[in-house]
């Protein structure tokens, strides 16, 4: 039913398709690379997660906001995507675990949510030409300030959105008497991720996306992990001198999504940006020594180039898990080193869980290495 109080709204992207719906107030435009998911929950994972940082969300899921936000389950402190986009917005939830309703979180962030739109018939749009940027406004038509903000919206291809999103100061998680200790770089990083490794005893220090290799060996870790994040990782010029000082230390590095794809570059592969990307959480992915499949959640635009042969350019990578949907590498592994890690999510709180394990996986190398 339609809200007597919604205003005209509409998303114009810059092949200059126009969609329309409603929005719940007043806005400025708000213009960023349009992207989809398929998640069918986890919105509130979604939205916080850093790494949809410069982003308008696209839900295929018809409805979203039924079971309302909670203080438990944010990836982050706020939400972090630009826009959101749906076909309809619950007005009202219901949940035991739930603290309000999901337009006010994203109100208090100054998050347009554009409703009423048709998303399967937009989201067939961007499977056919691509994801790309587009905006979000008030009124029937898109004006002149629209437009303009339009034309000034960056590519993503080239930015360095992880310094961005990461910490500015270093922050420890977990027991501070736990023998275990792990240095996370946080390009994007997901609190998720920070849970799972207390969960398995370590202690956790949190440092800047640009921290030198050698600050990170003064406090003597027993891994690192490279964690996921936003934008172009060949943008982010400052991390595989970072990553080779710290393979060449020896200690055990773990890396998820942008974390992934940096070793990828650190070796001598190359990135390169992909028609519509991966997001949603049910991924098909091959773990090739075992043939075992892996149903996964994914959130990237951005992929290692190879295949299940290897990544051109790095023979020291082993190529470890290929998505079954298109044949992109999902996993990698240094063919010497204990180093490893994979494209997709195994941290994903909303789930699926069938990766789950590669967090007891990293332990384990970590007291190999450390005996």
């Amino acid at each position: 039913m339609t809200d007597q109080r919604s205003l005209p709204g509409f998303l114009l992207l810059e092949d200059g398709t126009l969609f329309r719906g409603r929005l719940d107030r007043a806005i400025t435009p708000a213009v960023a690379e349009v992207v989809f998911t398929t998640n069918m929950t986890g919105y509130q994972e979604v939205y916080s997660d850093p790494s949809y940082q410069g982003q308008i969300v696209v839900m295929t899921a018809p409805m979203i906001g039924n079971y309302g936000i909670n203080t438990e389950d944010p990836e982050s402190g706020s939400p972090q995507v630009a826009g959101v986009v749906l076909r309809e917005l619950s007005r009202s939830y219901s949940n035991w675990r739930a603290s309000g309703d999901l337009r006010s979180w994203l109100a208090a962030s100054n998050v347009p949510i554009l409703e009423g739109v048709d998303t399967r018939r937009l989201t067939r749009h961007l499977r056919s030409v691509g994801v790309m940027r587009g905006v979000i406004g008030a009124g029937d038509e898109p004006d002149d300030e629209a437009r303009a903000a339009l034309d000034a919206c960056p590519s993503m291809e080239g930015l360095d959105l992880a310094s961005r999103v990461s910490t500015k100061s270093e922050y420890a998680w977990g027991d501070p008497r736990s023998s275990t200790h792990i240095v996370a770089y946080d390009y994007g990083i997901k609190r998720n991720i920070l849970r799972l490794f207390e969960a398995e005893g370590c202690r956790v220090t949190v440092v800047p996306a640009t921290t030198p290799h050698n600050e990170v060996l003064e406090r003597s870790p027993d891994g690192v992990f490279l964690s996921n994040g936003p934008g172009d990782p060949a943008a982010v010029a400052y991390a595989p001198d970072t990553i080779r000082g710290l393979a060449a230390a020896g200690v055990p590095l773990f890396g998820i999504c942008l974390g992934h794809q940096l070793l990828g570059l650190t070796f001598g592969g190359e990135t390169v940006k992909m028609p519509y990307g991966h997001r949603g959480g049910n991924h098909p992915v091959k773990e090739l020594a075992t043939g075992r499949v892996l149903i996964t959640s994914q959130n990237h635009g951005f992929a290692v180039r190879g295949d299940e042969q290897g990544v051109p350019g790095a023979p020291a990578l082993e190529v470890t898990h290929v998505n079954l949907n298109d044949g992109t590498v999902e996993g990698l592994k240094h063919r010497d080193q204990p180093i490893f890690a994979v494209q997709y999510h195994p941290e994903a709180a909303p789930g699926p869980h069938d990766a789950r394990p590669l967090f007891r996986e990293f332990m384990e190398t970590v007291r190999k290495t450390r005996v």
